[in-house]
């Protein structure tokens, strides 16, 4: 049973909300994308034991604030719609995120934040949490031992974090603040005995909800987990009686079906709806190959983001991904809901009038 709780949509997709942009596409025209995620920084305090993207080396690279700033500029004018501070390192480590987070709200962009929390402080709340539509906190493990081990850090960190997590609690029922705080879990055979009491931990701290996702191999990546997760189907069934209408629980079932089931599309479709800059500058086609050039359509040090998504080579890119076997590509990806609708709308079933 698909979650019927999962009120955001995060194991779905909101393509469906888009129709305008949706149709250009569906007529051949090349639209401007709706979501961009972005990586302020690449280095990393933490070393988790399931990090995708730790054969980028946790390389200290970061976006200059004046660069990102006109970056952030010429996407708003372009129609995209929303952002996602998070990518190859953990952003609260960049020194002008609160910066760059207000200078997006007020151009008009929906923001939001991905975080191991740590870095959390009081500062960064007063400064930058009011203009989150939401932040969400990857927290893998309700004991300090425990996400020691699983996020490869020091056990002060578990405490660092939840006391972070408290605050933004506190300062968001202060203010009355629309922000959507969450939790992410990853569900791992290293933490899965654990999954009642991490329920109760969130549920203890206040957060609106936990995620309960899958651990997806990245073909890159030095570390290898094995996780048989056709024994964790009934999981959301199970655990959806510990919601409330203050505390939701979304288990990503969508997600794990597609790890153990075959993919639907033979193509991806997506690519024409998000991007993704890395702290290097670079935008990239897709995450999954982050350091690929070949998937590289420029950089903003040396392009303006308009100039570099009507270039000549991101329309070779496109050109080239419709060809691409995506056995290639990483299992449970961040566009598989978008590449299933999408591909179901490029081939419809016989009868399609019969509605």
């Amino acid at each position: 049973m698909l979650n019927k709780m999962d009120i955001y949509k995060i194991d779905s997709h909101k393509l469906v909300y888009h129709l305008d942009r949706l149709y250009d596409w569906y007529k051949g025209k090349d639209i401007y994308p709706l979501y961009i995620e972005i990586s302020p920084w690449g280095g990393c305090n933490q070393r988790c034991i399931f990090c995708a993207l730790d054969f980028l080396g946790y390389k200290p690279h970061f976006l200059g604030i004046k660069v990102l700033k006109k970056f952030l500029k010429d996407i708003a004018g372009a129609g995209v719609k929303s952002i996602m501070f998070a990518g190859e390192g953990e952003p609260l480590i960049y020194k002008d995120i609160a910066e760059a987070i207000t200078y997006a709200k007020g151009r008009g962009l929906d923001v939001a934040l991905t975080t191991n929390g740590v870095f959390l402080n009081e500062k960064f709340l007063k400064e930058a949490f009011s203009s989150l539509s939401w932040l969400r906190v990857s927290f893998n493990a309700p004991t300090p031992r425990k996400y020691s081990f699983i996020h490869g850090t020091k056990k002060e960190d578990f405490y660092r974090a939840t006391e972070n997590i408290k605050k933004a609690v506190i300062l968001k029922k202060k203010k009355k603040l629309s922000t959507v705080l969450g939790v992410q879990f990853l569900l791992l055979e290293e933490n899965a005995k654990d999954i009642g009491k991490m329920i109760k931990l969130s549920k203890s701290l206040g957060v609106d909800y936990l995620i309960i996702k899958p651990y997806s191999y990245h073909p890159k990546s030095k570390n290898y987990l094995k996780v048989n997760y056709k024994k964790f189907l009934s999981l959301g069934k199970r655990i959806s009686k510990y919601e409330d209408k203050k505390f939701k629980i979304i288990f990503r079932e969508r997600a794990i079906l597609s790890l153990v089931n075959r993919r639907i599309y033979k193509r991806c479709l997506g690519l024409s709806f998000w991007a993704y800059l890395s702290s290097d500058g670079s935008l990239y086609a897709c995450s999954s190959f982050l350091g690929d050039k070949r998937f590289i359509y420029g950089n903003i040090y040396k392009e303006s983001f308009k100039k570099i998504w009507r270039s000549e080579k991101r329309r070779e890119i496109i050109k080239t991904m419709q060809d691409w076997d995506t056995k290639k590509c990483r299992s449970a990806c961040r566009l598989e809901q978008i590449n299933n609708f999408l591909w179901e709308i490029k081939n419809p079933p016989p009868h399609k009038n019969f509605i």
